[in-house]
């Protein structure tokens, strides 16, 4: 509680300065986004599983300009109502094992806290817990950069949203492309699962992260102007080594391979996505983790050894039939998505290669505008699972979507 109210004090007291002071000399900003869901599932799987309402995430990112050449940014996140704990391990005093601490009510993470150092539009530098740039939500993931009430599904399920990391990153400009070099910690592979692949591997369990082996990130975008742009992105690393224990002999190294793009010019969205990973010696991760402790939470599932994904969405602004005056700042987006996934695409040894984890989904849906930074949303999806006869996964979902 005390910890909740420090932060309180602190964010209150940069939102006010930024409201008060004159807005030539403030050094202080501040923007965000919010998103609210209800969602009702038609589910083969899981005929009980009961609709929702989701406070799926409100986020703050302060900013304070130190000098001409050097600011501070932040972003941080209340998810699903700010609920959440965490977990310790305590080598000696609980003989190695893990202990869950409650500490707060809801998920309230740090998703960046970076210094910037603005030298020439062609190199400069980020130190601290920066954002990962791989895929495209990374860069694109307010409300109104995609059109369903959730983020696209073919990248959330193969790679963590919003990836952040600790580490040092060089970026910059030239020309008409822009780049995006980083050092980071690695991900741990305790967590990886069928499901998910490595998303449970961003290491947000404990109170501080493994960082006995770095992962590596590369982006290059061609930036044809503000409303289209296409890209591509890496990510390499050894995720074997941060493991809560050092209780594998081998290399886990996974490699990730993105390409990416959107065009929104005038009445037209289109964006897109495919991705690709591997990951080293699946098979032996997957015996290992049969055995891990049940107390450390995680899902102990056989891993694909490559994973695929990919996704193309397009909307059309029905209202630019209608509209008489080029200022007006309502759209009404229809839209159609389509997802495939694969996080077991191949699998290594013994490993069963299980169909449930190929998924296929269409979407469609409208966005309503009613500012350009305020949407609400209406989707309906229809997933299919290959090769099971209760393949079913349909769900119906309604959102509310601002930035600020």
């Amino acid at each position: 509680m005390e910890k909740r109210f420090n932060f309180a004090i602190i964010l209150g007291l940069c939102c006010l300065f930024s409201i008060n002071a004159g807005a030539d000399t403030n050094p202080f900003s501040v923007s965000g986004y919010g998103v609210i869901n209800y969602a009702n599932y038609d589910w083969d799987l899981d005929p009980d599983r009961r609709a929702s309402i989701d406070i799926e995430r409100f986020v703050v990112a302060p900013k304070y300009q130190i000098s001409d050449n050097i600011r501070l940014e932040a972003e941080i996140e209340f998810e699903h109502g700010g609920t959440g704990s965490t977990m310790e391990f305590d080598k000696f005093e609980e003989f190695g094992e893990f202990e869950m601490e409650i500490e707060k009510g809801g998920e309230v993470i740090v998703e960046k806290l970076a210094a910037v150092f603005s030298l020439r539009p062609y190199i400069n530098f980020r130190v601290g817990h920066i954002i990962v740039p791989v895929g495209l939500v990374s860069k694109r993931h307010r409300p109104q950069h995609y059109f369903t009430t959730t983020r696209p599904e073919a990248e959330t399920h193969l790679i963590p949203t919003i990836w952040h990391e600790t580490g040092v990153e060089v970026f910059g400009s030239l020309g008409s492309f822009k780049y995006q070099a980083q050092i980071v910690n690695g991900l741990d592979s305790t967590g990886f699962s069928s499901r998910h692949w490595i998303v449970p591997g961003h290491q947000l369990r404990f109170e501080t992260v493994n960082a006995e082996a770095p992962a590596f990130v590369g982006r290059l975008d061609y930036v044809v102007n503000e409303n289209t742009t296409v890209g591509v992105s890496g990510y390499y690393g050894d995720t074997a080594a941060n493991r809560p224990k050092p209780d594998v002999k081998f290399d886990a190294h996974v490699g990730i391979v993105s390409v990416h793009g959107f065009y929104e010019v005038n009445a037209l969205k289109a964006r897109g996505l495919l991705l690709w990973g591997s990951l080293q010696n699946a098979d032996k991760l997957s015996r290992v983790n049969r055995s891990l402790s049940n107390n450390l939470n995680v899902k102990r599932t056989p891993l694909g050894s490559s994973a695929l994904g990919w996704y193309i969405e397009m909307g059309y602004d029905i209202l630019s039939f209608f509209r008489k005056a080029e200022t007006s700042t309502q759209k009404l987006d229809v839209f159609a998505r389509y997802d495939y996934y694969d996080t077991m695409a191949s699998v290594k040894g013994i490993i069963f290669d299980n169909p449930r984890w190929e998924r296929t989904a269409w979407t469609f849906g409208i966005n309503y505008h009613v500012h350009p930074k305020m949407v609400f949303k209406s989707h309906y999806s229809l997933r299919r699972l290959a090769e099971i006869d209760e393949d079913k996964e349909n769900t119906f979902s309604l959102g509310l979507g601002f930035q600020y």
